[in-house]
């Protein structure tokens, strides 16, 4: 899925992996991340199969950079990939979870305590989702009205962000109670 990832940003401007990695951890890193040498190992694949092309761009006191641009192949798939629908459920993986469930045997205070410092980062990441993100969206939309429409579709993600977050500082509310009365 990385390379849907790669190919939603390259549709918008041609850009470099390490831009790739700037944009997708300025924007989708809170539900879709990737580490670098994954992003330039998918471009290579995907310039291979023909969805990209680069070019070199030469820098003043630095190495060329590779430049990437969408390919009509590469916007056809993605056009394809983004019209099929979700037909099943993802199965996240929660460490907290696993942890939780194995936790029968450890101190009550050490689970509680574990329990409130990721509400906290919970708590910080809805600040982020209320704060940052909207001021992005608005800012990327007021510059480019080309893009209202992606804007849109960026909001939808934030909202989801954000309900999300308190939904799970709900359930670590609810848990950390539940913990304190019957542990």
């Amino acid at each position: 899925m990385l390379k849907y990832a790669l190919l939603g940003f390259l549709q918008y401007e041609p850009k470099t992996g390490y831009d790739l990695k700037q944009t997708m951890d300025g924007s989708t890193n809170h539900f879709w991340h990737a580490k670098q040498s994954q992003i330039y190992s998918t471009l290579k694949q995907m310039e291979m199969d023909g969805l990209v092309q680069s070019h070199a761009e030469s820098q003043e006191s630095r190495p060329d950079r590779k430049v990437y641009t969408i390919t009509e192949l590469g916007k056809s798939s993605m056009h394809t990939w983004l019209q099929q629908p979700v037909t099943k459920l993802e199965t996240p993986k929660q460490l907290l979870l696993l942890k939780l469930f194995f936790s029968g045997n450890i101190e009550k205070e050490t689970i509680l305590t574990q329990l409130r410092l990721l509400r906290n980062l919970h708590e910080q990441q809805i600040n982020v989702y209320k704060t940052e993100a909207p001021d992005f969206i608005n800012q990327i939309s007021d510059e480019n009205p080309e893009l209202r429409r992606d804007a849109v579709m960026w909001e939808a993600t934030r909202c989801f962000g954000e309900k999300f977050e308190n939904m799970y500082i709900d359930w670590l509310d609810e848990t950390i109670q539940m913990i304190k009365k019957n542990y």
